[in-house]
């Protein structure tokens, strides 16, 4: 029996209908850039598997880093406990991320760094003596797929049978220069009405809404405002930190710095789940208390899982390095060329590009998971080349390791599918 009709009996797959999609494609190895299949397929991972594996999959030097730490201490609960892989990461991570992060707090994935994000701020207010109920979230954003995470999303297509159980949350539109002084007018009428607790946003791109991007500047304006009247803001930087972005954090392109950040994905170079939320020594000190119940009382199994921290340590070593910063370049360049070939084609809508994310919109109707979307996957796959299309955009979020003839590969299926569809 094959690999894939093993996964038929037991598996079930993620934000999948198996009675329209019950094929998977069993990947055996990955190595770089590449994906290899159990038929001997071999696919250029242009997404670099959900933004996770930026320095190329099964990177010797993490690899070598983790391995090491298994030997020596693979896990202890971080309750009680403490060790030098979580100490020195959070050594690291404070010199990079931006300036007013002091703390770091350990979770499992981008959903629960976002989460706890979300209580930090709610019991924040709570332990100051200001209880506050609401939190501002931007129209067409994602968080993920916890309840907190899930309540501050704005892309609820498939979150029907849960949104009685949200916590109360008012969005608004993403802002831009034709609507800001609407948006921020609503945003203040928010602040007025309601005792807001935070502002939850993705820095410059939302991932999850087809890497569609924002200016700085509008975001800045509104994070002041938040700020003036006491309310926690939160970075979600699951998609977008670590480079991403051509800066370390997304938020970095911006004068009004939040108050938590959250990170995951990239955080530990693809290679095992992990997640932080960062936040400001302000922050911190509202959990102090000779009061037992002012204690952040969030917990996880494996926070601060000793070789999840080394495989994150490692990536944060490359991320600086002087060859992965001329990779990064390389890859924004090598986008910049192709965007100006391809934005004038008349099956293309619209492009964008931010660092090494490049994405086109299709001039095409199309449901996010509807049929002609999986066509698309499926014409990639069948080309060699691993991108899953966001209803109708096409995106590219590839290894920072991604050669340029596997860039341009990648380039000329997506011109190839453009002249079929």
């Amino acid at each position: 029996m094959t690999l894939r009709e093993r996964d038929k009996k037991h598996l079930w797959h993620p934000l999948t209908q198996h009675k329209l999609h019950p094929d998977h494609i069993a990947i055996t190895k990955a190595k770089g850039a590449v994906l290899y299949d159990d038929k001997g397929n071999e696919y250029i991972d242009g997404i670099a598997s959900w933004y996770t594996c930026m320095y190329g999959h099964c990177n010797p030097y993490i690899t070598n880093k983790v391995a090491k730490q298994m030997e020596q201490l693979d896990h202890v609960v971080f309750a009680g406990f403490t060790h030098e892989p979580a100490i020195k990461l959070s050594e690291e991570l404070i010199k990079i991320l931006p300036d007013n992060q002091e703390k770091i707090f350990f979770s499992d994935n981008g959903s629960t760094s976002v989460d706890v994000s979300i209580k930090m701020a709610l019991q924040y207010h709570f332990n100051n003596g200001d209880k506050r109920n609401k939190v501002i979230a931007l129209e067409g954003g994602f968080h993920g797929d916890t309840f907190g995470a899930m309540s501050v999303s704005g892309l609820s297509v498939y979150n029907g049978p849960f949104e009685d159980f949200f916590i109360d949350v008012e969005r608004i539109p993403v802002p831009d220069a034709n609507n800001f002084n609407e948006v921020k007018k609503q945003f203040e009428k928010i602040l007025t009405d309601h005792k807001v607790a935070a502002f939850i946003f993705e820095p410059l791109v939302q991932g999850a809404a087809a890497m569609k991007m924002h200016e700085a500047a509008f975001i800045d304006e509104l994070l002041a405002i938040a700020k003036n009247k006491g309310v926690v803001t939160i970075a979600d930087e699951v998609m977008t930190g670590f480079g991403k972005t051509g800066k370390n954090f997304a938020s970095e392109y911006l004068q009004n710095l939040p108050d938590i950040i959250c990170l995951s994905k990239s955080l530990t170079a693809g290679l095992v789940p992990m997640a932080i939320t960062s936040c400001s020594q302000q922050i911190y000190n509202a959990f102090l208390s000779d009061e037992l119940g002012k204690g952040f009382f969030h917990g996880h199994t494996y926070s601060a899982n000793p070789t999840a921290c080394a495989a994150a340590l490692a990536g944060v070593e490359l991320l600086q390095s002087d060859e992965i910063q001329t990779r990064i370049e390389r890859v924004i360049k090598s986008h910049r060329t192709f965007e100006e070939k391809i934005k004038n084609h008349p099956k293309v809508k619209e492009t964008r590009q931010l660092g090494v994310i490049f994405a086109l919109d299709l001039n095409l109707e199309m449901e996010r998971y509807g049929n002609l979307r999986y066509q698309l996957f499926n014409f990639f796959m069948e080309n060699g080349v691993c991108l899953r299309p966001l209803g109708s955009t096409i995106y590219i979020l590839a290894p920072f390791v991604i050669t340029d003839e596997q860039l341009h590969k990648i380039y000329t299926t997506i011109e190839k599918a453009l002249d079929t569809f």
